[in-house]
């Protein structure tokens, strides 16, 4: 059962990270330029929503996730640094809505929702058998 006392809008997490090869839409194969790939941007707000829950779900619970709506709005170059920042902006029972934004120095890179629901780990994983 999700408890409302730890779960409350206003949770927050910021993961900063630097553009290596590994990053970019050439070497994830979403694309052919040397920079930051969406699917990795994505990878790195889902983790900054983790992040945010980090401490705050009982030790059987966790979250996964079931929708995202992203905007990648510019492009990072590798040896760019982009500060991911998630914050829970809704609460609806098991439902968690944050709210994504990406920024490197003065400009935006991305903006996302992405929707996480709060589930018992033993039972997710038994229905997968």
């Amino acid at each position: 059962m999700l408890c409302a006392m730890t779960i409350a809008a206003g949770l927050r997490a910021e993961m900063l990270v630097l553009v290596e090869r590994e990053d970019t839409a050439a070497r994830v194969g979403s694309g052919d330029v040397p920079v930051l790939a969406t699917p990795r941007l994505l990878a790195i707000a889902e983790a900054a929503t983790v992040r945010a829950l980090s401490g705050h779900l009982a030790p059987d619970q966790t979250s996964v996730g079931t929708k995202v709506t992203l905007s990648h709005l510019a492009a990072s170059p590798v040896g760019s640094h982009v500060a991911v920042v998630a914050e829970l902006t809704e609460v609806d029972g098991r439902r968690l809505v944050f709210e994504v934004t990406a920024r490197e120095l003065r400009r935006t890179v991305a903006t996302a929702t992405i929707e996480r629901v709060v589930v018992d780990r033993e039972r997710f994983l038994a229905a997968l058998i």
